[in-house]
């Protein structure tokens, strides 16, 4: 019965964020609630909500601090100059944007962080593809896919994960599977190919200076019709007359079959900005302060000299206080940053209901376990496939430490009694992360929506397909190779 229930439950979530009848948070929080009932545990349901916070709640305050502490940085013109390289080297053209976000995200991904990765890409791409009208859930998905690619490197988590739970080198795991994974990461620069040339398709390609033009006219034509209409209304006998303003509209309003991002005036979205020389958030003089404590704050994450909430927490404020040293101006940037803020921890704080009920009623174990004696008694010298393919949902509908403790070693102790080694089990079970984060148990995913206002239903429509055949191409060339 709880298997049932468990696979109910994500089901449940899945279609109605997927069909928008239900926004992502509170779906995340009246579902788990609704089948703790159903379970016959809803007396528990408090002890599993604050469980779940608190597990939560270190990466809830790190995406917090972090997202001010990006948001300072895009004030203050930090990554300009890599929007503006990135465009000189795109030259506007849509293609060249869509591999540029594919390229940048497996760049920064080395950093081993999924919310670090997808904020900075993000922060860099997001004006490129607002002011030029390109499809949001393009971006998100294919930093979505490289991310989990690069998530594999053995100090991304999940490679460290395996080596603990079956008591390997996560050298021994992660090196052989490089040319696998290599192949997977070419794939997704070969689908940023095309998903690129069905953008250029829809849109063109335009100089940035011909996208600011059409802006500037379409501005001028409103603001001339604005005064007409005016006017018009001024000179109207009887005062009795309505007016009816009319509102031009930009060339390029097509839309991707799989994007759902809003068209219409995002003039008030600061982010847009970043193309704007003359925002007075900008802080020239400081760039290379700012520039040398990114640097720094990265550096000590990957190097773990503290705790990454704390270093967020830490560089937020010395950059708040550096950058804006007056409280009006500090307050100002934090109100200007507070809507992504809210969403993102909010969502994260949602998601820990969902995951706080589905282990503590016991549904991921039974799940797993239903999963796991499911497998056929011949499929026994073919475990390292089977732990491929097993990965894909497995990590999509549980997190990576439910995965890689709770049902790893199992596969790899019923792959052992059939004399499959437990290093084939362990880079097996890597061949599901594309799809892993993408998952709504995966706090960074929220991070990537979030802050591309992307709603996480028409993400999961888009990336899945491409996330799993990315997947896919892995554990083929594994097993191509020989690694698997």
């Amino acid at each position: 019965m709880l298997t049932i229930l468990g696979f109910a439950m994500i089901a449940t979530f899945l279609v109605l964020i997927m069909l928008k009848k239900m926004s992502p948070i509170a779906a995340l929080v009246l579902i788990p609630a609704l089948f703790c009932v159903f379970v016959g545990k809803g007396a528990q349901l408090g002890d599993y909500v604050i469980e779940g916070v608190g597990n939560l709640a270190p990466t809830a305050a790190m995406l917090m601090f972090a997202i001010v502490y990006f948001g300072l940085m895009i004030d203050v013109g930090l990554f300009d100059p890599i929007v503006r390289g990135i465009l000189k080297f795109c030259k506007a053209d849509p293609l060249r944007i869509v591999i540029g976000t594919a390229v940048l995200a497996a760049i920064v991904s080395l950093d081993g962080d999924g919310s670090t990765t997808f904020m900075i890409t993000v922060s860099a791409m997001y004006p490129l593809y607002k002011r030029l009208k390109m499809s949001l859930v393009v971006m998100t998905g294919v930093a979505a896919t490289a991310n989990g690619v690069m998530n594999t490197l053995p100090w991304g988590g999940p490679t460290a994960r395996a080596a603990t739970a079956l008591k390997l080198d996560a050298g021994d795991i992660f090196v052989p599977m490089i040319p696998a994974l290599a192949v997977g990461l070419l794939f997704v620069f070969v689908l940023a190919y095309f998903l690129g040339l069905r953008e250029r398709k829809r849109l063109g390609v335009l100089s940035l200076d011909e996208v600011l033009e059409q802006e500037k006219i379409v501005q001028d034509e409103q603001e001339q019709e604005t005064e007409t209409a005016v006017l018009v209304g001024a000179g109207a006998s009887g005062g009795s007359g309505k007016v009816r303003l009319t509102k031009a509209t930009g060339a390029g309003t097509g839309s991707d079959a799989a994007g759902s991002e809003d068209e219409g005036d995002d003039s008030d979205d600061i982010r847009l900005q970043g193309l704007d020389p003359d925002r007075p958030t900008l802080r020239p003089k400081l760039y290379w302060f700012n520039a040398l404590l990114t640097v720094a704050l990265l550096t000590a994450m990957i190097m773990e000299w503290l705790p990454i909430p704390v270093l967020f927490i830490l560089g937020a404020a010395l950059a708040l206080t550096v950058n804006f040293p007056h409280i009006p101006d500090q307050k100002a940037r934090l109100a200007a940053h507070a809507d992504n803020v809210l969403n993102v921890s909010g969502m994260v704080f949602a998601a820990a209901v969902f995951t706080g009920v589905l282990q503590g009623t016991g549904m991921v174990d039974s799940m797993a376990k239903w999963i796991v004696d499911g497998i056929p008694t011949g499929m026994g010298p073919h475990m390292a496939l089977v732990t491929g393919f097993l990965s894909l949902p497995l990590t999509y509908f549980m997190s990576n430490d439910g995965f890689y403790f709770g049902v790893l070693p199992v596969l790899a102790e019923a792959g052992a009694a059939h004399g499959v080694s437990p290093l084939e089990i362990a880079r097996a079970s890597l061949v599901g992360q594309p799809l892993h984060m993408s998952s709504p148990l995966v706090p960074a995913v929220y991070v990537l929506v979030g802050m591309a206002k992307v709603e996480f239903g028409d993400h999961t429509r888009f990336v899945v397909k491409w996330a799993a055949i990315t997947s896919l191409v892995i554990l083929g060339s594994g097993i191509l190779f020989g690694i698997i």
